[in-house]
C-alpha cells in the first residue's frame, strides 16, 4: 500500500494516540471469547493501528458486520526480529490489547507482514529458516489461524527475498497444521508483472501450497469508472499464471486467488467506487475466491473534521463503513 510512504514519519505520534485509546478498552490479557466464524476468514479488511486516525475495531465490527481484520504491519526492527511497525513489541502493548478486544467481540485477526514502507523481514532475515522463525514468533504470540505476506517494493523486486519468502512459508506450513497463508502483491492490468510471475513460479517449483494469491488491482493506470472491470481482467490474468505454474483447473485456480482493492481515491488518482466493490464481491462469490479485502478501514469514511487526507478518509462521498459492509458479505 503505497500510501505508507507518506505516513512513515507519523507512526510514532499516531501510536501514542492509539495506545492510549486502546489501553483504556481492555487489559493486555486475552479474555474469554467466542471463536470467529472460519467461513468469513477471507473477508478481513486491513486496518492500520499506527496512524490514519484508526477506529476502535470492536466498533467497526458492530457497525459493519465483519468478524476478521488484517492488521498492518509487522516489520523488521532492523534485524530479523518482528515488531509492529518495526518498533512496537508483539505482546504487552496497545496492539495486543486491540487483538484481545477483537477476539472478545467474537472476531479474529490476520497480521500482515510487509507493506510498502519500512524494513522488511524478507530482506533483513538472511536465510529462509531465520525468516520462518520470525513469522513463527508472531504466529505463536497470537495463536494465529492465518498470516498475510504483503510483499511490495524492494522485497518484491528482489529475487533472493522472493525465494526466502517462499521457502519460509513452506516451513511455516509444515510446522502449523491448518494455517492459511496469503501472499498479497501489486499487479498490472493484465495480471501479475514479471516479479509476480516469478514469485508464483518459484512457489510452484518449491511445492508451496499457498492458500491465496492476492492482487492489489490499483495504482496501475486505471480510471474513475472502470476499476471493477480492470480488477477482473487482472484476476483472469492471475488465473492463467496459476494454471500454468501449478497445473490447476479453472475452479482450483479461482479458489487460490484473491482481491485486495482500495476504496475511493487511490494513490495514483484512480477512483474505486462502492459499485465497483459490489461488482468485485459478485465476482469473488461466483468463483469462490480465497480472499476479498481492501485498504483500508481507516479510509472507509468521507473526509472532514480530523480526517482530511488519504490516510484517514476515502476522498469520495460515502457513508461510514460502506466498503467494509460490502466486504463483510464475502464468504468464499
Amino acid at each position: 500500500m503505497r500510501i505508507l510512504k507518506a505516513a512513515a514519519a507519523t507512526v510514532a505520534a499516531g501510536t501514542l494516540v492509539v495506545g492510549a485509546a486502546l489501553a483504556a478498552q481492555a487489559s493486555t490479557q486475552a479474555p474469554a471469547r467466542a471463536q470467529a466464524d472460519p467461513a468469513s476468514i477471507g473477508a478481513a479488511p486491513y486496518e492500520y493501528l499506527g496512524w490514519g486516525n484508526p477506529q476502535k475495531p470492536a466498533d467497526v465490527m458492530k457497525a459493519a458486520g465483519n468478524k476478521w481484520f488484517t492488521l498492518a504491519f509487522i516489520l523488521s526492527d532492523g534485524g530479523c526480529n518482528p515488531k509492529w511497525d518495526g518498533d512496537r513489541a508483539l505482546t504487552g502493548g496497545s496492539d495486543q490489547t486491540a487483538i484481545n478486544n477483537i477476539r472478545a467481540a467474537g472476531g479474529d485477526v490476520i497480521p500482515s507482514f510487509g507493506g510498502w514502507s519500512g524494513n522488511k523481514l524478507g530482506e533483513k532475515c538472511t536465510s529462509a529458516s531465520a525468516l520462518a522463525g520470525a513469522y513463527q514468533k508472531v504466529i505463536d504470540a497470537y495463536k494465529l489461524k492465518a498470516i498475510d505476506i504483503d510483499i511490495e517494493d524492494t522485497e518484491f523486486h528482489s529475487s533472493a527475498a522472493r525465494q526466502r519468502v517462499v521457502d519460509a512459508l513452506k516451513t511455516v506450513k509444515s510446522k502449523n497444521s491448518g494455517i492459511k497463508t496469503y501472499i498479497t502483491m501489486g499487479t498490472d492490468q493484465t495480471g501479475p508483472d514479471s516479479s509476480g510471475v516469478d514469485l508464483i513460479n518459484r512457489a510452484a517449483k518449491a511445492g508451496l501450497a499457498n492458500d491465496g494469491w492476492v492482487l492489489m488491482p490499483f495504482d496501475f493506470g486505471g480510471g474513475s469508472t472502470n476499476m471493477a472491470t480492470l480488477t477482473q481482467k487482472a484476476e483472469e490474468g492471475l488465473k492463467g499464471r496459476l494454471k500454468t505454474a501449478y497445473g490447476y483447473s479453472d475452479d482450483t485456480a479461482y479458489r487460490h486467488m484473491g482481491i485486495s482493492s482500495m476504496n475511493g481515491k487511490t494513490d495514483d488518482g484512480e477512483t474505486v467506487r462502492l459499485q465497483d466493490f459490489k461488482t468485485m464481491l459478485a465476482y469473488a462469490q461466483q468463483h469462490h475466491l480465497a480472499r476479498f479485502t481492501f485498504w483500508s478501514v481507516n479510509r472507509d469514511r468521507k473526509c472532514g473534521g480530523s480526517n482530511t487526507d488519504g490516510d484517514s478518509c476515502s476522498g469520495i462521498s460515502q457513508n461510514a463503513y460502506d466498503f467494509t459492509k460490502v466486504v463483510a458479505q464475502f464468504h468464499g
